[in-house]
């Protein structure tokens, strides 16, 4: 029972806690396989995050820039966050099943570490399915 999302664009919700108000970015989500692959390549810049999904590790092959990588497990949930440089191969996440990319230091910005909720929000048009 797991969550299915379309490729195509959303909004990434992170809830920080402490009392803060939930931060919303831009999304665009990559769930198919052509998507997944080209992911952030040939990009100088990125508005907001972008969501791999199904994935559980990236790499910065043959980018342009440095990025931001929060893995999430199966309930959303941040497992942890990561800054790679262009050229790495990042390890896989046993318990990953999305990950997120975004600019380096955004994600701080954003109050997204370990531990942190996040909430993807797709319009209906785009696929969004909830498990029954």
């Amino acid at each position: 029972m797991g969550r299915r999302w379309r490729d195509g664009r959303g909004e990434l919700v992170v809830h920080g806690g402490d009392g803060e108000p939930p931060v919303r970015v831009p999304l665009e989500v990559a769930t198919s396989y052509r998507a997944r692959t080209k992911g952030l390549l040939g990009r100088d810049a990125l508005d907001g995050a972008l969501l791999l999904s199904p994935a559980n590790s990236v790499h910065t092959f043959r980018m342009r820039m440095p990025i931001d990588v929060a893995y999430l497990d199966r309930s959303l949930r941040v497992i942890t966050v990561r800054t790679m440089r262009p050229g790495r191969l990042g390890m896989p996440r046993l318990r990953a099943r999305h990950v997120v990319e975004a600019m380096a230091g955004e994600m701080g910005e954003w109050g997204m570490r370990a531990g942190v909720r996040v909430e993807i929000v797709v319009p209906a048009a785009n696929g969004w399915s909830l498990p029954p």
